[in-house]
């Protein structure tokens, strides 16, 4: 095992983890009015309409994609009855349908931010460098799972490799032979990830978990006229 194979497979997720998760606590202490999603709306509506729906429907439905494929052993689904064959179907039919809305939806938001000048001036570094990350992820990721998996005559079993990697992270026994035996383009979406997870806390991402479920149990709001109107006959 190699210096670099330590840093990359080891001491780069369990740094990544404990920024995701000491960062979003330093963030709502000390930064309670910037825990916001920096919204441009009133500065461009019309592309913002498609694309973020687009975007954010298709980021869902890709993450759950993986987690899943991540989470699940191959032997669990063997057990089940269900080749690999079948599983390579199921999860990359639905993987790059996901992965073709999220990468039209970051292509419109994209090119909003850049075309657009209002919105652009609005734009900080940590927005560019979000922007960067994701542009890789998505990019890769359709890529793996359209060319590597869906088209491929012979498709790559990550749930041999990185998969197996990913999971022993959790258990604290990092297997660093699965992750540094894999496919290389496997290697760098994993790698461009825990940076991208890494600098989630301090963008304007921590928006993902303000969700107001308050909402749904408040009673409902009454409007009613300050003045009484005048009667018409």
């Amino acid at each position: 095992m190699s210096a670099g194979e330590i840093l990359l497979w080891i001491i780069l997720p369990y740094v990544a983890i404990a920024t995701f998760i000491v960062g979003h606590w330093w963030r709502y202490r000390t930064d309670q009015f910037g825990w916001t999603s920096g919204s441009t709306q009133l500065m461009e509506r019309r592309i913002l309409g498609w694309a973020s729906p687009l975007f954010h429907y298709g980021a869902l439905a890709a993450s759950g994609g993986h987690f899943v494929g991540m989470m699940i052993p191959k032997s669990a689904t063997e057990a089940v009855g269900i080749s690999e064959s079948t599983y390579r179907w199921i999860s990359a039919i639905p993987g790059s349908l996901a992965g073709v809305a999220c990468f039209v939806g970051f292509a419109g938001l994209a090119y909003r931010r850049t075309t657009n000048v209002r919105v652009r001036r609005a734009t900080t570094r940590t927005d560019i460098l979000v922007y960067f990350l994701l542009t890789v992820l998505i990019g890769l990721g359709c890529w793996m799972t359209i060319a590597h998996n869906l088209l491929a005559s012979s498709p790559y079993d990550y749930r041999d490799s990185i998969s197996e990697w990913w999971r022993s992270l959790f258990y604290l026994n990092p297997d660093v032979e699965a992750a540094a035996n894999a496919s290389t383009i496997y290697q760098v979406h994993a790698i461009i990830a825990w940076a991208f997870w890494g600098l989630f806390a301090f963008s304007r991402l921590v928006h993902a978990w303000s969700i107001p479920l308050q909402y749904l149990g408040r009673p409902w709001i009454l409007y009613r006229r300050r003045y009484a109107t005048a009667r018409t006959r």
